[in-house]
């Protein structure tokens, strides 16, 4: 296994602390979500770090290695892609499913719009190793993965998350991107004890290490990252730095951004934690060898794991009965969430829609979305939903409604509307409003 740089103490790089990063001190590394940028197009400030000596690591969020499908070639070319023009000494993504249903299933495909967790089972963890090991042969550089936070839990797990951690680390040698906030969500969430967790885990296979924070309401954590990072989270990075010296430590911050001195203070804390908790003696045994794999077929395991995740996620964005040994109010709770991240997004990709709606904007997106599952990206789902407006007349204001229209109308083409069956619903509105 190839040695990983020292890292040292990092941020997740967005577009809205972009100025204040550059003239942060300290800053040795950095982060950028994957799919947010262009290999071709890098943004300028992520430039000027490099050109500073700054790292930059690529992070990734959509490529659903815990799915029961093969990964998409496309997604591990443009990681690929972005880990080149980033020089990055790695690439990251997660333990995760983000997609459901399809050809496998028979049925409707469903994305998530959010990382699901895997089940922590021996076909589980069959499939994500293959996905893993198609994944390393297709990335220039090393994988680590990440532990994803959860609300809910599967029912009739085999494995606790340390356990299943370390298998997946001894059958590839993929490396880990342990994220202590996540520890701190699926404790509060699932019963789960941190300290188990890790110690548990192949501390060795630590690439670097996520700090987040986030916030409790109604005995439910959420792992916002818009949140100062709370003392239970750091407590966790303070057990895990007694344990092993991660190479990086990075913070993350998604929304609600503070003035840059309040993200100084948690960079502070976090080097502080690290420093002081640092073991006597140090880990200085080599990262496992992966097993060589077994050549048997994934297939049965993934046709078992397939229909799992498509009835969960059904249950999740369609409305459809909850699978048998889950927690329904934590499914309700889990349901909400998504929706409101896929409210948030959606105002990203397409903010005209909430300046044009107003305080309307999430009612009118909770309702549409309940049953409603996103099947096609943010930006189709844009469209989808302001058609579902205009078909019921929606909004009542006239301007409103007419501005609306017009947006939608400048973004269904290129296909001429006639030839949509969207067309009864643009000459409806047009007569409505008095164009003809």
């Amino acid at each position: 296994m190839r040695t990983l740089p020292a890292l040292g103490t990092g941020i997740g790089w967005r577009p809205e602390i972009a100025e204040a990063v550059e003239r942060m001190p300290g800053i040795d590394w950095v982060e950028v979500v994957a799919e947010n940028i262009c290999p071709g197009h890098l943004p300028e400030p992520v430039l000027r770090l490099r050109e500073r000596g700054v790292t930059v690591i690529p992070h990734g969020v959509s490529l659903g290695l815990g799915g029961a499908e093969r990964p998409d070639a496309a997604k591990l070319t443009a990681l690929a892609e972005r880990a080149e023009a980033l020089g990055a000494p790695l690439v990251t993504e997660h333990i995760a499913f983000v997609r459901a249903g399809g050809k496998r299933t028979a049925s409707t495909a469903l994305e998530a719009g959010h990382l699901l967790p895997v089940p922590r089972t021996w076909d589980a963890l069959e499939v994500l190793c293959e996905n893993v090991r198609i994944a390393q042969d297709a990335l220039p550089v090393p994988l680590a993965l990440e532990n994803i936070a959860a609300l809910v839990a599967w029912p009739g797990e085999e494995l606790t998350e340390g356990q299943f951690l370390t298998e997946l680390v001894e059958r590839t040698g993929v490396r880990l991107l342990i994220d202590v906030a996540n520890l701190h969500t699926n404790h509060v969430n699932r019963g789960e004890d941190p300290a188990k967790a890790l110690s548990e885990l192949p501390v060795e296979a630590i690439a670097y290490v996520h700090v987040a924070g986030g916030y409790e309401r109604d005995g439910v954590w959420h792992d916002s990252h818009a949140h100062p990072v709370p003392r239970p989270v750091l407590d966790i990075l303070a057990d895990l730095a007694s344990r092993v010296t991660p190479p990086g430590v990075l913070l993350e911050r998604d929304e609600h951004f503070p003035e840059p001195a309040e993200l100084e203070r948690e960079l502070a804390a976090i080097r502080e934690t690290v420093e002081v908790n640092r073991p006597a003696t140090p880990v200085t045994s080599p990262p496992p060898q992966p097993a060589a794999p077994t050549g048997a077929s994934t297939e049965p395991a993934r046709d078992r794991l397939a229909l799992a995740q498509a009835s969960l996620l059904s249950a999740l964005v369609a409305g459809t009965p909850a699978p048998e040994g889950f927690d329904r109010r934590r499914l309700a709770v889990q349901s909400r969430a998504l929706i409101g991240k896929r409210a948030d997004v959606v105002a990203k990709v397409a903010p005209e829609l909430p300046v044009i709606l107003g305080d309307s904007y999430r009612p009118a997106f909770f309702s549409y979305a309940q049953r409603r599952p996103m099947t096609d990206g943010y930006r189709h789902d844009a469209l989808d939903f302001t058609e579902h407006l205009l078909a019921a007349g929606k909004p009542e204001d006239p301007e409103a409604r007419r501005e609306l229209t017009d947006w939608w109308l400048d973004r269904v083409g290129p296909r001429p509307l006639s030839r949509r069956p969207v067309a009864r619903i643009a000459r409806r509105v047009r007569l409505a409003l008095g164009k003809g």
